[in-house]
């Protein structure tokens, strides 16, 4: 009996001695581990401890290091180094440094930063598949995101913000099951945001700002629990995105955002930090973002917002921080911005009657809204004349109840006796029915809009910058078409496959936005069978005064080129059909009768030539030159000779030729 209790603790003597033995031989392969990550990283000062007698589960953590481990093996690796840390040396190899991580294969945590590591993240790197988080910010590595990445199923959070990636975000991001953090900032990014990002359900963060990301936001309405969105210094736009209303932190701020902002935003009770400054946002500013609940920062400056601010409008008890310089908003300062001393308010650049001289002229604020197409918000107060001035947008000429298709009254509306209507009637551009309501001024233009279905032409509407560009891929000379008197011409493409030819008009800062206002009012009505029609206008302002710099006018693309080149030019071998000439001559002439009645108040020339006819694709004559000076004073010159005579005298031309 004694024997046999002898011989087992014998035997369990040599198995405690095997598991000792066991574990600190799992515990020195690890250690060796990490002083070969020493080495590899050329021993920075962070791991300068390091030595082969470390306990490295047992180290005191700082703020540069950290070790943790469970069961004898390193769960968590955190190595920080110094900001602004060099590249490693050139006999640094990033696959053989991701190799040696390999080795920790209970690895959950991975945080490298600002340590030098360069070169193209290896794809091996997903062999450490129980990572959860990712960390290797502030070091230069480059190339695309490794693919590998997706299978690293329990992820849940990834941070490469500060490095040199490239390319476009993946799409098998989305892919990515638990992931609740994803950061990507300053980095090489370029191309659109992939649709895929709307499948991370359990996304919390997302942070995509210093890029090079451009177009539409992604539709993130899906994802219910972001709380975090910076996009901040990229080319996203111009359409605000769709966001769920649990966001605490939305900065937008130095993209391509245009249009007005959505009444959701209103409803974000928790967000804390909003910044949509730097964009070109248009429409009234929403006041109630003052009174947000739990807003603490606030930043809308550089943009084109407009509205009366009033002195009793109520603030957030918790806001410190207001930025509302460079808008074109008019009133007063509320005064819930003034009462806190440790509450900092900007507002300089605006028109608000604060009696400082950082203000500008409340005219300056309602001529430059209209000059992009924006509306001041609905004033309560009596308006001035000044404001009626320029709440006209080009001038109704004449009394229209006289006007009518007699000749003589048409060349009476000429004498500029023009009916100011105020601001208060004017419409916002992007309406319903795509026209503003000040270019419908009478029975017979509308009669004329009803029929536009059967020129199978697009209502009229305002494009953005974004759009033009795109359509002629950034004005690229293969789509240059020539250049005239009235600017130069490219053709384009839009996104629905339709082509398009887009002018080009530069304009000077002393030009009056009254006389441009009215082009732009005159040439949306021309809209006829026999009439090259305007499908639409941009503006692009200047960035230090929003002064406007560059007109594009959008019309239809006539493919058969001139009239004259089928008759006497490059079409010789094609000659024209006397029933395509007649055809040409009467269609001609409608054009012109249209041009004299057909709107209010009518457009006259005396010098219409061949070269501006067009033909179509069904051989239609369309006068391509309404003869409209951008900046002439004049509506039009008046015929010096009946319609019809000079029609027959342009058909004799063409016998002749």
């Amino acid at each position: 009996m004694a024997k046999a209790f002898q011989c087992s603790a014998i035997l369990l003597c040599v198995v405690l001695v095997l598991l000792i033995s066991g574990s600190e031989q799992l515990q020195s392969s690890q250690g060796e581990i990490l002083l070969r990550i020493q080495r590899l990283l050329n021993y920075p000062s962070a791991l300068s401890s390091w030595n082969s007698t470390t306990d490295f589960c047992n180290t005191e953590p700082n703020a540069s290091v950290t070790v943790v481990c469970y069961e004898n093996s390193i769960t968590q690796l955190h190595i920080i180094g110094n900001k602004g840390t060099p590249l490693l040396p050139r006999n640094f190899s990033i696959d053989s440094f991701v190799t040696t991580l390999v080795g920790l294969p209970n690895l959950k945590v991975l945080t490298l930063v600002s340590l030098g590591l360069w070169g193209p993240l290896p794809g091996k790197i997903a062999r450490l598949s129980s990572l959860e988080i990712l960390n290797v910010s502030s070091n230069f590595l480059y190339d695309a995101v490794p693919e590998e990445i997706s299978s690293l199923s329990a992820l849940q959070s990834l941070v490469l913000d500060d490095n040199m990636f490239a390319d476009e975000v993946p799409n098998w991001i989305g892919s990515l099951p638990v992931l609740s953090v994803l950061s990507l900032k300053k980095n090489m990014l370029n191309g659109s945001l992939p649709d895929s990002l709307s499948n991370l359900d359990n996304l919390r963060v997302l942070v995509l700002s210093h890029n090079y990301f451009r177009g539409e936001v992604p539709d993130l309405s899906s994802l219910t629990n972001l709380q975090v969105l910076d996009l901040e210094d990229n080319a996203l736009g111009p359409q605000f995105p769709l966001l769920g209303n649990k966001l605490i932190s939305l900065v937008l701020s130095k993209n391509k955002f245009r249009d007005g902002l959505p009444a959701e935003v209103t409803s974000y009770y928790q967000l804390q930090r909003l910044d949509l400054s730097s964009n070109k946002f248009v429409g009234p500013f929403p006041q109630s973002l003052l009174s947000l609940p739990s807003v603490t920062y606030l930043n809308v400056a550089d943009n084109k917002f407009t509205g009366m601010l009033f002195e009793n409008q109520s603030c957030s008890a918790d806001l410190e921080f207001v930025d509302l310089s460079s808008n074109l908003m008019t009133g007063q300062l509320p005064n819930c911005l003034l009462q806190d001393s440790k509450r900092k308010v900007l507002y300089a650049a605006n028109c608000l009657a604060t009696g400082d001289g950082n203000q500008h002229p409340i005219s300056l604020c309602l001529n430059e809204a209209l000059a992009v197409g924006i509306l001041p918000q609905r004033q309560k107060r009596k308006a001035s004349k000044e404001t009626i001035a320029f709440g006209v947008i080009g001038g109704i000429v004449g009394g229209i109840a006289l006007v009518g298709l007699i000749y003589l009254a048409v060349r009476k509306v000429k004498s500029r006796k023009t009916i100011k209507r105020p601001n208060t009637r004017l419409i916002a551009e992007n309406s319903s029915t795509g026209y503003p309501s000040n270019l419908l001024p009478d029975a017979r233009y509308i009669s004329q809009t009803m029929k536009l279905g059967a020129l199978g032409l697009p209502p009229y509407r305002t494009f953005s910058l974004e759009e033009v560009e795109e359509a002629t891929n950034n004005f690229d000379t293969s789509a240059f078409m020539g250049e005239g008197s009235q600017g130069q011409m490219y053709r384009g493409r839009l996104k629905d496959g339709s082509l398009v030819a887009i002018r080009c008009l530069k304009m000077k800062r002393s030009h009056s936005t009254q006389n441009f206002m009215h082009h732009i009012e005159l040439i949306s009505k021309l809209r006829h069978r026999h009439l090259v029609s305007a499908l639409g206008h941009c503006f692009e302002c200047y960035l230090d005064d929003s002064s406007v710099s560059r007109i594009f006018l959008v019309f239809e693309y006539v493919p058969n080129g001139t009239l004259r080149s089928w008759i006497s030019g490059g079409h010789a071998w094609q000659k024209l059909q006397w029933t395509h000439r007649i055809a040409a001559a009467i269609g001609v002439a409608k054009g012109i009768q249209f041009l004299h009645t057909g709107i209010v108040p009518g457009v006259y020339s005396n010098n219409l030539k061949i070269t501006d006819v067009l033909l179509d694709q069904n051989l239609v004559a369309k006068i391509s030159s309404y003869n409209l000076p951008l900046l002439a004073e004049n509506k039009g010159m008046v015929l010096s000779f009946p319609v019809m005579k000079a029609v027959f005298l342009f058909h004799q031309a063409t016998l002749r030729s």
